[in-house]
C-alpha cells in the first residue's frame, strides 16, 4: 500500500479508501443489497491487513447501521490512532423538522449520534454530504468549526456540489478564521469527468484532497455493458448517472485489461490514480477480490497511449451526482 497526504494537511491516508456504504443492515434504509455484520467484518479486516487505513461511511447509510458495523469492526481489529475514520452529515435521519440538513442544530445533533454509533470520541474527517441551500453557509461553517474546536472532529471535508458553492464555503471560513475544508468527495470516474472543468482545478489550486466516489461507475467499468446485478437492478440513483454512449469507454477498459491480463477494475482504478488531483478513490468491496483489485491497482502503471485510449471516447454530459 502507498500513502499520501490528504490535500495540504499533514494527515497520511492510504491511496485506497474503503467505502463502507456496502456494509449495513439490508432492511434498514434504502440499500437492500448491503452486507450484514457477519459478512462485512471479514472484508473490513482484509482491508486493514492490506494496509488500508482510510474508511469512509455516512450517517444515512443503512439508517446508521453502517456506522455501527464499521465502528465495532475497527475497534476489534485496529488501534484507533492507526486509522483515519470519515463520516458525513446532511441526509435525512428522521421525519419532521430538523431531521436533515446543515443547520447548527442538525450538525450538533448528528455528530453526537455518529460518534455514539461509531463508538469513538472523534471523527478524523467529517464531511458535508451535500450543499444545503436552505441554511446560510455562515451557520454551517461556524458549526463545523466549533466541532473541530471541541475535539469531536479533526478535519472537515465536503462532497458533491458546484465549484462556486465550494469556493463560497471556503471563502466564508477563511474570512471568519474558521476551519476550512481539506477534501472534496465528488463523482469522478472514466464515465463521468465533468469535474475536470472546474472542481478539480479549484481543488488543485487550493491544495484540497480529492476522494472520488463511485470510481468504478457503480460497477459498469468492471463488467460487460448491459449486465444486470442485484445492486444495479434496484439502484435508481445509479441508473440516472451514465449514458448509452459510455459503452465505448467500457470496451476500451476491456481491451486494455485483456492486453494486460488483469481484471477491468484494476485498469479503471489505475486511471483514476494516475490523475494528479486524486488522493484516494473510495472503493466499495462486497467480495474479497474487490479489495484485491483495488490494492493491485495502486501499483499498475498505465502508458500514455493506454490513458489516451481510455479517455478518447468520452462525451460531455449534464452535471450529475450533486
Amino acid at each position: 500500500m502507498q500513502y499520501v497526504k490528504l490535500g495540504s494537511t499533514g494527515l497520511d491516508v492510504s491511496r485506497i479508501c474503503l467505502g463502507c456504504m456496502t456494509y449495513g443492515v439490508p432492511d434498514r434504509g434504502t440499500h437492500e443489497w448491503t452486507l450484514d455484520e457477519e459478512a462485512s467484518r471479514p472484508l473490513i479486516r482484509q482491508a486493514l491487513e492490506a494496509g488500508v487505513n482510510f474508511f469512509d461511511t455516512a450517517n444515512v447509510y443503512s439508517d446508521g447501521t453502517s456506522e455501527e458495523i464499521v465502528g465495532r469492526a475497527l475497534r476489534d481489529f485496529a488501534r484507533r490512532d492507526e486509522i483515519v475514520l470519515a463520516t458525513k452529515v446532511h441526509g435525512r435521519m428522521r421525519p419532521g423538522p430538523n431531521g436533515a440538513g446543515l443547520s447548527r442544530k442538525a450538525i450538533m445533533t448528528e455528530i453526537d449520534h455518529s460518534l455514539r454509533r461509531l463508538g469513538t470520541d472523534y471523527v478524523d474527517l467529517y464531511q458535508i454530504h451535500r450543499y444545503d441551500h436552505a441554511t446560510p453557509v455562515e451557520e454551517t461553517m461556524e458549526a463545523l468549526h466549533d466541532l473541530v474546536k471541541a475535539g469531536k472532529v479533526r478535519y472537515l471535508g465536503a462532497s458533491s456540489m458546484y465549484a462556486w458553492e465550494f469556493a463560497k464555503a471556503q471563502y466564508t471560513a477563511e474570512r471568519h478564521g474558521w476551519t476550512k475544508f481539506v477534501s472534496m468527495q465528488n463523482h469522478y470516474n472514466l464515465l463521468y469527468r465533468e469535474e475536470e472543468r472546474e472542481m478539480l482545478p479549484l481543488c488543485a489550486d487550493q491544495g484540497v484532497g480529492v476522494l472520488p466516489w463511485s470510481p468504478l461507475a457503480r460497477g459498469r467499468l468492471t463488467r460487460d455493458w448491459g449486465t444486470v446485478t442485484g445492486r444495479s437492478a434496484t439502484d435508481d440513483f445509479g441508473s440516472r448517472l451514465y449514458l448509452e454512449s459510455d459503452r465505448a469507454i467500457v470496451e476500451a477498459v476491456t481491451r486494455i485489461a485483456a492486453g494486460r491480463g488483469v481484471p477491468r477494475a484494476q485498469v479503471a482504478l489505475a486511471w483514476l490514480l494516475h490523475q494528479d488531483t486524486v488522493t484516494a478513490p473510495i472503493v466499495g468491496a462486497a467480495k474479497p477480490r474487490h479489495l484485491e483489485d483495488a490494492v493491485a491497482a495502486v501499483g499498475l502503471e498505465l502508458t500514455a497511449e493506454e490513458i489516451e485510449e481510455l479517455q478518447r471516447p468520452y462525451t460531455p454530459r449534464a452535471v450529475s451526482g450533486h
